[in-house]
């Protein structure tokens, strides 16, 4: 059975774009929702790891119970 997680990324900073990028992932995968909060997201990043996005999260003035998809922002179509 596979585990739809976040690979944990140990060498690197986890930077806002880099937690976007990786959410981003999971909402287009339909693994999570753009209107779930933000905290669902320890569920798919690795203990160790979530310490280090939570902190750059509310670095970035994020809250926790925050919709994922305010963090995402507008998404823009390119074939309309």
């Amino acid at each position: 059975m596979s585990i739809n997680t976040i690979a944990p990324i140990t060498s690197l900073t986890y930077t806002i774009d880099l937690i976007r990028d990786e959410i981003r992932a999971l909402v287009e995968r339909n693994i999570i929702s753009r209107k779930q909060p933000l905290y669902v997201l320890a569920e798919h990043i690795p203990a160790r790891e979530w310490l280090r996005v939570e902190i750059e999260l509310e670095q970035e003035e994020f809250l926790l119970r925050d919709p994922i998809g305010d963090l995402l922002g507008h998404e823009t179509w390119d074939n309309d």
